[in-house]
């Protein structure tokens, strides 16, 4: 028996966020199911989500610390 070659996949999203996220990818020259079809190929690429999540976020840094980071990282300017 073949496997099929795609999929349908279906989701309820809230009808802002779509629009917004339309608007995005019209100006990426994309579809909506386009953009989906990369977020899953990058998935079973890293075998993981493509971006990191979690219920406790860094901290901001102050700006100080921003300066530091900076010029640890690249010398001073």
């Amino acid at each position: 028996m073949n496997s099929p070659k795609s999929t349908l996949l279906r989701a309820r999203v809230d009808t802002a966020r779509y629009k917004k996220a339309e608007e995005v990818f019209s100006r990426l020259g994309m579809k909506p199911s386009d953009a989906v079809n990369i977020f899953l190929a990058q998935v079973a690429i890293r075998d993981d989500l493509p971006f990191f999540v979690t219920t406790k976020p860094d901290r901001p840094i102050s700006d100080q610390e921003q300066a530091d980071a900076w010029n640890e990282s690249l010398g001073e300017y």
